[in-house]
């Protein structure tokens, strides 16, 4: 299948069971019926318990620095527990 947006050939990866096509150009990634489904499910099930909360807090580092340090590194992108499907 080809990339909507740069007509790259699309690649395809299962992370956690959610098959996903991604664009190597141009990064753009694709969902298939029902997958974008998956992940909202996915997130409201981890989300359902609050020890998740508090663990994605210590592991992504969030508000690890401050407001400072958001502010001098603005690129700088939080983590989460999505970022691992779409790596």
């Amino acid at each position: 299948m080809k990339c909507p947006s740069c007509n790259e050939t699309l690649l395809m990866s299962d992370k956690k069971g959610i098959e996903i096509d991604y664009c190597p150009n141009c990064r753009g990634i694709w969902l298939d019926r029902g997958e974008l489904e998956k992940i909202i499910e996915r997130s409201a099930d981890h989300y359902s318990k609050k020890e998740n909360y508090e663990s994605d807090y210590k592991r992504y580092g969030y508000g690890e620095y401050g407001n400072d340090y958001n502010q001098k590194h603005p690129h700088k992108k939080k983590k989460s527990f999505l970022s691992e499907l779409f790596d």
